[in-house]
């Protein structure tokens, strides 16, 4: 019997994530089916319990659910935890199992395909949202020299690296601090990610030009046009490379897809077709 996925979304027409799994199902031989589930913003819950209850074996949840879907979970990984906030669901027979791949997409993105090394490095974070929050465990656990998270209410950005700063190991050499956007001079870093929601309105954050040096890579977590607002002002600003989050999103589909299946799919192939079509 075919086991039957979907990613739940608020617009979700627009997911990628049906072609991304049916191709991870064709590369490994398993008998799966994925679909996208458009749900009402007050019926998230309500959609995912009939689903389930329809013989559904697992889910994916993109905007606006994530929270919501941290809050229903039986259970969590830690990295949810950190997130607050699930992205992916396994339905099982002690209930639902949250997790949050979304950081380590991100993570096998920048190390293993576009060969950043994060070790050591300078990373300046911008946005303080669930976007940012999803992202900072995983930052953290590459052991940069430095984390910097840059947000519009410098309070929120205060508050989440207080709360990250209590869970580095007291021997840890991160150092991990924030500011407003309005604060950032004209300091260098060598990974400068856009994790604000700015881009899906056309327009970056509001950014000094001195971030971006010779060597520095920008990275939009988002893909596609959203993210070219952000990466325009980099290129414009001396980044030597950018990339948006196409990426990401195959990568933390492979996460998800390992959970539910106990296989990991190859993913460099299906990027490479995602771009192909979207060019």
């Amino acid at each position: 019997m075919t086991d039957r996925y979907a990613v739940f979304g608020n617009p979700v027409a627009h997911s990628l994530s049906p072609a991304i799994h049916a191709a991870f199902a064709r590369q490994t031989g398993q008998d799966l089916a994925y679909e996208a589930i458009l749900a009402p913003r007050d019926g998230f819950a309500a959609a995912l319990r009939a689903f389930a209850a329809a013989g559904g074996s697992g889910a994916n949840v993109t905007l606006p659910f994530k929270e919501e879907a941290w809050r229903l979970a039986d259970a969590r990984s830690a990295r949810a935890e950190a997130a607050r906030a699930v992205n992916t669901l396994r339905f099982d027979a002690a209930g639902l199992f949250g997790d949050n791949t979304d950081g380590a997409g991100l993570i096998a993105d920048l190390c293993r395909n576009l060969g950043f090394d994060l070790s050591g490095r300078s990373v300046l974070l911008l946005g303080a949202g669930g976007a940012a929050r999803g992202a900072l465990l995983p930052l953290l656990d590459q052991s940069p020299a430095r984390l910097a998270i840059a947000n519009r209410n410098a309070q929120r950005a205060a508050a989440l690296a207080a709360e990250f700063s209590a869970r580095l190991p007291a021997k840890g050499r991160v150092r991990l601090d924030a500011c407003g956007l309005d604060a950032l001079g004209a300091e260098a870093f060598d990974l400068v990610i856009d994790a604000t929601s700015a881009g899906l309105a056309g327009a970056p954050p509001v950014l000094p030009g001195g971030l971006f040096s010779r060597d520095s890579l920008a990275y939009a977590m988002i893909y596609g046009q959203p993210a070219e607002a952000f990466l325009a002002f980099a290129r414009a600003h001396g980044a030597a490379r950018c990339a948006d989050g196409l990426g990401m999103l195959v990568e933390q589909a492979a996460e998800s897809f390992h959970l539910w299946r106990g296989v990991r799919p190859e993913t460099a192939s299906v990027i490479e077709r995602l771009r192909e079509r979207s060019a």
